[in-house]
């Protein structure tokens, strides 16, 4: 599989987990752009030990861990953002909210329901994140309590 194929075929995904780390468009745009970067550079070794997707994925969430953890270390500072309560909330004003949500989240289960956002299968999550299947299993299930308790306490069932 060329670059190109493989860009056109993970890219979107890649973007979306990204989004469910950072939380900001341009910034996920970049962090895309980093792990295409990456992958373009180390396909010609890319020894097919995983699956193509886990390798990406794993390329993609390491660089949004870096990303995350250099935000950490310079000291910021955000205008409050509140995803307004209202009765009939749009698609788009709801995948705003679930995203702000996800970015609440420890950084293990934001790599895990990102990637599960974009139907992974839970073995490879598993192999992502380097945990056991059961584990990924169990943590999939709280992390989804934890959203329906946010989406209940917002309005949206």
């Amino acid at each position: 599989m060329g670059f190109e194929e493989v860009y056109i075929q993970y890219s979107p995904q890649v973007f979306r987990v990204c989004m469910g780390y950072i939380n900001d468009y341009e910034h996920a745009r970049d962090l895309t752009q980093e792990t295409f970067i990456a992958v373009w550079q180390n396909l010609p070794s890319f020894q097919n030990r995983s699956k193509i997707s886990t390798w990406i994925f794993r390329i993609a969430t390491n660089n949004c861990l870096r990303a995350i953890e250099r935000s950490v270390r310079m000291k910021t500072s955000e205008l409050p953002y509140d995803v307004p309560a209202a009765q009939e909330e749009t698609i788009e004003e709801k995948l705003v909210f679930l995203y702000s949500c996800i970015a609440e989240l420890e950084e293990t289960e934001r790599i895990i329901i990102s990637l599960l956002l974009e139907d992974l299968p839970q073995a490879e999550i598993a192999a992502i994140v380097g945990l056991e299947e059961g584990n990924v299993r169990v943590k999939i299930h709280r992390i989804k309590e934890k959203l329906a308790i946010k989406f209940k306490a917002h309005g949206i069932e």
